[in-house]
């Protein structure tokens, strides 16, 4: 008998079975706001207004399917420098290609796939994708690391004061004085 699975469903679980692509299949994704808002906890960001990814399949061949898809989203981000939120508006358009989970591309010793310039690979077990995980990959992918707001300055200490002295700010005085 086998154990079920412990981890929790995905935030946006969209399953898509295989056979329903046949020679193609186009699906559009929409999240709710509950789904929303465990994305953007997932993702440590303050919220996420509206997330919607177009997708058109197509078979490879050898059971796989490569995705075309396009991703927009409205999202709130905190900004590094000044630390205060603001909105941000993600159009991407991305391609990947579900593969049988035994067959995923060979990795080197640290997990990497062997050509970088390659589209993912996202793997799938049984006779579904899930295409709303899919989704949520890709907008992890395209969120900027590091935000910052349109008009964020990044202020310098201009008072020395402000600022520990350098320990050998003295020998530049003694040397002047030779």
């Amino acid at each position: 008998m086998s154990q079920p699975d412990p981890s929790p469903p995905p935030e946006f679980h969209r399953p898509l079975i295989i056979g329903r692509i046949g020679a193609g299949h186009a699906e559009t994704l929409v999240a709710s706001d509950a789904e929303c808002a465990a994305l953007a906890l997932r993702m440590g960001l303050p919220a996420i207004s509206s997330l919607r990814c177009d997708f058109t399949l197509h078979p490879t061949g050898k059971s796989g399917f490569v995705a075309d898809g396009r991703l927009t989203a409205r999202v709130i981000q905190t900004c590094v420098v000044t630390l205060e939120d603001f909105p941000t508006v993600i159009d991407d358009a991305f391609r990947v290609h579900f593969v049988p989970a035994e067959r995923l591309a060979p990795t080197d010793d640290m997990g990497a796939v062997d050509d970088p310039d390659s589209d993912d690979e996202i793997p799938y077990h049984g006779t579904t994708i899930d295409l709303g995980e899919a989704a949520a990959e890709q907008l992890a992918l395209v969120l900027d690391p590091y935000p910052r707001a349109p008009d964020a300055v990044h202020t310098q200490l201009d008072d020395d004061q402000d600022r520990p002295p350098h320990p050998f700010a003295g020998l530049g005085r003694l040397r002047s004085r030779e």
